[in-house]
């Protein structure tokens, strides 16, 4: 058993075998997962696990080199926009419209589904090295 880190073998699994580029998404619990890309429900109830929870604990266990998420964001979730400029401030963000990030799912490694229930909070993770 695992002493520390993420337990959900999973999400341990998809990002020991990231390579440089691959991406995976964070997504809450209405986006769509395209057919063929797995898909990691994580989803409860409502709002458990919440997307920032998430996000949080897979950026402490993964090396990010860009971060991607919906323009639409700032003005539909603020504190969601808030929480992905000041998570990822020293981090390449990219931001695309919803209907952009819903077509880049499709060559995601994974999708990681959330309980969250607030708009657009969604985001595609990019493998960095850590050498």
């Amino acid at each position: 058993m695992k002493k520390q880190g993420i337990l959900n073998s999973e999400i341990t699994k998809v990002l020991a075998d990231l390579g440089h580029t691959d991406y995976l998404v964070i997504a809450d619990a209405g986006l769509p997962v395209p057919e063929g890309v797995r898909k990691i429900d994580l989803a409860l109830k409502p709002g458990t696990p919440s997307f920032q929870e998430v996000v949080e604990v897979v950026a402490d266990d993964m090396v990010i080199e860009k971060v991607c998420f919906a323009s639409e964001i700032h003005e539909a979730n603020a504190e969601g926009a808030t929480f992905l400029t000041e998570t990822f401030s020293e981090i390449d963000r990219v931001e695309v419209s919803h209907e952009e990030l819903k077509k880049l799912t499709k060559q995601a490694k994974a999708v990681i589904r959330t309980g969250e229930v607030t708009p657009y909070a969604n985001c595609i993770l990019y493998s960095g090295v850590f050498f």
